[in-house]
Parts: C-alpha cells; structure tokens; sequence
C-alpha cells in the first residue's frame, strides 16, 4: 500500500523503466482509463529525462471498444496514441492494439493471439480493474481460460465508463478484449488500483474466493502478479497490516 495515487503511478513507471533497462526489446502489456495515466506521464518523464529507450519495446493493449474506428475521439488506439506513444520513441509498428472497427472478429483476435506469441509472450502486463472485479474488458462470469475475444459489456461498466463518451447510449456494447488465459500466460502481472471505490472490488479479488463472479480474483493463481494499492483502493483488505509486515520484511531482504 502506498500514500497516494501519485506513489502508484511513481511505482509502477520505474517497475516498467527497470524492465525495459534490463531487457531492451521487452514486451509491455499496456492498459487504459484513468488509473494508468499517471503512469504513463512517469514514464514520458523517465523518457524525456535520458533513463529509458522504448526503441526496441513491443506492445500490446487489452481492450479495444467494438465498432470504433481507431482515429474515434474514444477509440484506446488514440488514447495510446496521445497519452504515450507520440511522446516516447517506441516503434508505431511495434504497437498493437485490437481493431474495433474489423469486420470478421473472429480472424481478428486469432490474429492477436498469435502475434503475442510470435512476440514470446508478454513481460509484464499491467492492469486496472472495475469496481465489479473486472480486468481487460472480461466482465463478472468471464472464463478463467478465455483468450482474445469479442465480450458484452454490463451496463454497470458502460455507466462507469459514460463520463467519458457524454452518456452511457454513446458507450459501445460490446469490446474486443484480451481473454483472463491470455492475461495469465504474461510473466509477470502488475495491477493499479486508486481511489475508495475500488476497495470493494480489491478485497474480493485479493482476499475472497477464486471465482468468475470476480474476473480479478484470477490473479490469485499467478505466480508473479504484484497489487499496487493507495490508502483507498486498500482499506477493505481485512490482512492489510500483515501485507504491510510482508512488504518490509521483503525490504529488508533486499538491502541484505
């Protein structure tokens, strides 16, 4: 658990700045919304600062709204676009997010599918989640071994992304979307969450039952996913004060 949202994004932009220094030619799985804008500026500023080439990266996105041209004001490819890639010097080539404006789906995310492992598989992955439990786009009662896919959203998900369309009829109905499988096969999983009213939906994916009622309880079976939390997002976790303990008995491991 960290202070504030800024500590979050502080966190996680040297996570990926340490990644890509160790492996050049890393391969990032990247998320949108609020939660990793932060971030994203961090690592602009990482950037713009000498501390990180994105030269030789590869990247992957988890979601893509169906039916949107990649040029729409709400299209991810243009958040990608205006929030990170036009700012650092990743290879446009080398930048993947679903089409949402293909026409046959089903030779669309085959097509993801085996460009992410033409790439070898994703480094780290880094991820948001719904106040429902939700990561990527795969909604409550989404299979743990669902791979890249066209997914129905909930109107609970269409009312919490509204804010950014006008209005929840302006909000797509359906998404292209990384499965939960694909999500578990990257080496190493990195999820943000800020603000009270993501507690909820932390605790149950910490600390409840694995299940498919909460889509982000699946990441209690991989073996490397690391949960960056602010005082909110963290204030259901009934074990908060030993994960605390865990955190710096780590620390000190690390010094030794």
């Amino acid at each position: 658990m960290l202070e504030n949202a800024d500590a979050v994004a502080q966190f996680a932009a040297d996570f990926f700045v340490q990644q890509v220094n160790r492996k050049p030619n890393a391969v990032l799985g990247l998320a949108t919304g609020s939660t990793p804008l932060g971030t994203y500026r961090k690592l602009i500023e990482a950037y713009q600062a000498g501390r990180v080439s994105f030269k030789s990266v590869t990247t992957f996105n988890l979601d893509e709204y169906f039916g949107l041209e990649p040029t729409h004001e709400q299209s991810y490819r243009r958040f990608m676009r205006e929030s990170l890639f036009e700012h650092i010097d990743v290879d446009p080539k080398k930048t993947h997010v679903p089409l949402g404006s293909v026409q046959d789906v089903e030779s669309e995310t085959a097509a993801y599918e085996a460009a992410i492992e033409a790439a070898g598989g994703i480094d780290v992955q880094l991820l948001g989640i719904g106040t429902d439990g939700h990561i990527a786009f795969n909604e409550p009662g989404s299979s743990f071994a669902s791979r890249t896919r066209l997914k129905t959203l909930t109107r609970r998900t269409r009312k919490d992304n509204a804010r950014f369309f006008g209005s929840i009829d302006l909000v797509p109905k359906m998404a292209l979307t990384m499965g939960i499988g694909t999500i578990l096969e990257a080496k190493q999983l990195l999820l943000l969450a800020c603000g009270e009213g993501k507690a909820d939906a932390i605790a149950r994916s910490v600390e409840g039952p694995v299940s498919a009622i909460c889509p982000g309880s699946a990441l209690q079976l991989h073996p490397r996913a690391i949960v960056v939390l602010d005082k909110g997002a963290a204030k259901g976790l009934a074990q908060l004060e030993y994960y605390a303990d865990c955190e710096a008995n780590l620390n000190e491991v690390a010094k030794v």
